[in-house]
């Protein structure tokens, strides 16, 4: 129930050499950038959240999203920049304050307390009417589908019906913004889909503003009204989740949406006599759709080498004998309506999805065996070798 906007936020940490290292031992890696302040965990970072929007944060480990949300909740100080919830300044607004609610990865259920206990809880604190407290925890319990647990210890739970149990919690106090930090993560894969669709049940019954972290990008794609790509403390793209399936901003992006993920390789941008873009790769020399001319036109692009994108189920296996690339299958996933084939191509890995129902012939995609395929000039992506940034962006 209320907009959050984030302005220039930056979180620095304090930078510390690391110790001399055994000999043998493998050195971490971290692309995060270290200034005379320190380490930058999260940089230059604009957001305008709408009221009852429903926003996904995701990126890899450490890319600085859970810092992010716990720069909104207050458990992080903001080391630069501006935080306005529902159009106040809340910088140096503590926590409890700030009208806001979290749900934690572990769920942070109180072991010694009843189900009841637990979400009636943030409501005795702020010294809340029995009679309200009693319909708030109902509600929520209803909404939930946890009324038959009411009187259950958080260990006589599963997993599911914990997670549950935690997010009543938070939105029994309807609070202006919840805050969610990864809540699926510790469910297996069949519970984690059918929380999914609950949160999507949720969120269509109680009105308030939702700010989602997650690593698992099917979770940003089938929540988020718009999602938020982060790497190494910097946005990377926002949109709907369309828009950035269809439309990603560089090379991060395109393999990091989409599973299995984008396969690219590297190929020429052409100008052929009548001016147009085509991309050359192998023996195909595809020409760029109409929107995309138009798109490469208007950046004023010019021919060299780039890096194909092309999404596995995009790829073609029928066209010109003449217009083919050409690979080797070295492994075939049987995935039920689908398989998976993993062609050694142009130098590089690639995917092809074939539905079960267009398999005519399974030992075509038998280990060893030669395959021919190509793509469409709509669905290719062409960025830029140096840069990789989406060059149509």
């Amino acid at each position: 129930m209320a907009e959050v906007i984030l302005k220039n936020v930056k979180k620095v940490y304090p930078y510390q050499e690391t110790k001399k290292k055994k000999k043998g031992a493998e050195e971490k890696k971290t692309n995060l950038q270290i200034t005379e302040e320190g380490v930058l965990a999260v940089q230059d970072f604009n957001l305008h959240i709408k009221d009852k929007e429903f926003i996904v944060l995701v990126g890899p480990s450490g890319c600085g999203k859970s810092t992010t949300l716990r720069m909104v909740a207050g458990l992080e100080e903001i080391s630069g920049g501006e935080l306005y919830i529902d159009g106040q300044l809340v910088n140096d607004v503590a926590p409890k304050d700030r009208d806001i609610a979290m749900v934690f990865q572990n769920y942070a259920l109180y072991p010694h307390m009843s189900v009841w206990e637990n979400m009636a809880f943030p409501l005795k604190l702020r010294k809340t009417p029995k009679e309200e407290i009693a319909q708030r925890v109902s509600q929520a319990a209803e909404i939930l589908g946890i009324t038959q647990y009411l009187d259950r210890k958080p260990k006589a739970l599963s997993g599911g019906q914990r997670q549950r149990v935690a997010i009543g919690r938070a939105i029994v106090r309807e609070p202006k913004v919840l805050l969610m930090d990864e809540p699926l993560s510790n469910l297996d894969a069949k519970l984690r889909n059918q929380m999914r669709a609950e949160i999507i049940k949720l969120r269509q019954r109680i009105n308030t503003t939702f700010i989602y972290v997650t690593h698992d990008q099917t979770e940003a794609m089938t929540l988020g009204d718009r999602i938020v790509i982060m790497k190494d403390g910097v946005i990377q793209q926002i949109g709907t989740p369309q828009e950035v399936f269809d439309h990603p901003a560089n090379l991060f992006v395109a393999g990091f949406i989409g599973v299995p993920q984008m396969n690219f390789y590297d190929a020429q941008l052409v100008l052929d006599s009548d001016g147009k873009y085509a991309v050359e790769l192998d023996k195909a020399h595809v020409v760029l759709s109409d929107v995309k001319q138009a798109n490469l036109k208007k950046n004023n692009v010019k021919p060299g080498p780039i890096t194909l994108g092309v999404r596995p189920e995009h790829l073609l296996l029928t066209g010109a004998a003449d217009n083919m690339i050409s690979g080797q299958v070295e492994v075939s996933e049987m995935m039920g309506s689908a398989v998976h084939v993993h062609v050694n191509a142009c130098g590089s890995d690639t995917i092809i999805i074939v539905q079960t129902t267009e398999l005519e012939n399974p030992a075509a995609f038998s280990i060893g065996s030669q395959i021919s395929f190509t793509f469409s000039g709509a669905t290719a992506h062409v960025f830029d070798r140096e840069t990789q940034k989406n060059l149509e962006a």
